[in-house]
């Protein structure tokens, strides 16, 4: 019995980190734990954001608007243009 719990609770752990999206970072919207919020966006609608990483890369992001308006980070990819 106990191995099924801790092998749940293994899973368990294991889907919500990958569920997670990235962290922010320097120059994403919601860096530093600031409450992005679009009034007019309706809810599960995307929205991208670019700028550039300091390093010749430009980074892309998707946000997703949640129920409550916040935006969430979704993916990150970066482009090279070097």
């Amino acid at each position: 019995m106990k191995t099924i719990i801790s092998a749940a609770l293994i899973a368990l752990a294991a889907g919500s980190a990958a569920v997670a999206g990235p962290a922010p970072i320097q120059g994403s919207i919601t860096y530093e734990n600031t409450a992005g919020q679009l009034e007019l966006a309706p809810v599960g609608s995307t929205v991208l954001h670019s700028f550039p990483a300091g390093d010749g890369r430009d980074v892309h992001e998707v946000y997703k608007v949640s129920d409550d308006k916040s935006l969430t980070l979704v993916s990150r990819s970066y482009s090279n243009n070097r």
